[in-house]
């Protein structure tokens, strides 16, 4: 079953559109990416998807059957704007949200006190909100999504302002959950976190998709044709070679992406000729490399 469906689904703003015609599924108990850049439409399509705004034309459908408010009690969400309110303290705050989504509130309290514990951060409790730093902030809104043990979580920038400890904290539970078959979408723009954790991805821009599917059938076309190189000395092997497309310098360390039909070993040959090479390694480019070689194609 999927847990969510949208089909030919578009919103438009006076004369601006904002989502274009879209169409995508997420499988239940998958992980997936709602990709694109700035004023793609991401948020857009996440709204719809929640029900607060409706989409000018398209259906959706939700766990299962035609959009319900009455089904949102099973979605968790955390908005990428913060929605926090900022003189109430954390604990009382956490409760009270649990009891928005029709938790008793001594169930909603227990459940809070655990989440914090397991996030590190039951010691703030008794804080209020505009004590926290953003990434705390981060956090308590995190848990607030989850409180209710929803089927369906929407992830809206989830990782924004955490460092990596506590972005590794996020990843965990977000795992366990996926193990649990929950159904996670993320929104984000952190393409390493999105290519470690998800299925499926679908890209948009200019509200339309550019690029969807399982994200190992989504890479498999662009091929093993980039490598990483860690060198000691001389780096003029990279200039003018007309084995190399383009590469990123960042002293003894180089990304390479090869040129069309150029031999891997015959660079290595080079390299090894003017440098020491400690690591040379051929792979396929990253989610990221993807993202903007398809967003600059279709602005173009």
């Amino acid at each position: 079953m999927n847990t969510i469906e949208l089909n030919k689904v578009r919103k438009t703003y006076d004369h601006f559109v904002a989502v274009d015609d879209l169409s995508f599924n997420i499988e239940q108990g998958a992980v997936f990416g709602l990709l694109g850049p700035n004023g793609a439409g991401k948020t857009s399509t996440i709204r719809m998807m929640i029900g607060i705004t409706a989409p000018d034309s398209g259906s959706i459908n939700l766990l299962g059957k035609p959009f319900d408010r009455k089904s949102l009690h099973k979605v968790g969400y955390l908005p990428e704007e913060r929605g926090l309110y900022k003189k109430m303290k954390i604990g009382d705050q956490l409760t009270f949200l649990g009891e928005l989504h029709g938790l008793e509130k001594n169930v909603a309290r227990q459940k809070a006190i655990s989440w914090c514990e397991r996030l590190e951060i039951a010691d703030w409790l008794p804080k209020k909100v505009e004590e926290l730093s953003k990434g705390m902030q981060q956090k308590i809104q995190f848990i607030a999504a989850l409180l209710h043990d929803p089927d369906f979580i929407i992830m809206d920038e989830p990782f924004f302002g955490l460092d990596p400890v506590n972005a590794g904290l996020l990843k965990d539970v977000l795992l366990d959950l996926k193990k649990q078959g929950k159904t996670i979408l993320f929104s984000s723009h952190r393409m390493d976190q999105v290519e470690k954790l998800c299925d499926a991805i679908c890209l948009i821009n200019h509200g339309k998709p550019v690029l969807a599917g399982n994200l190992k059938d989504v890479k498999a076309p662009y091929g093993k044709n980039n490598v990483q190189i860690e060198y000691e000395g001389d780096g003029a092997f990279l200039d003018h070679n007309p084995l190399v497309k383009a590469y990123n310098n960042y002293g003894n360390y180089v990304e390479v992406k090869l040129a069309p039909g150029a031999d891997a070993q015959e660079l290595l040959r080079q390299v090894a000729a003017r440098s020491r090479v400690t690591r040379f390694e051929v792979m396929e480019p990253s989610l990221e490399e993807i993202f903007i070689e398809v967003v600059g194609k279709t602005n173009a």
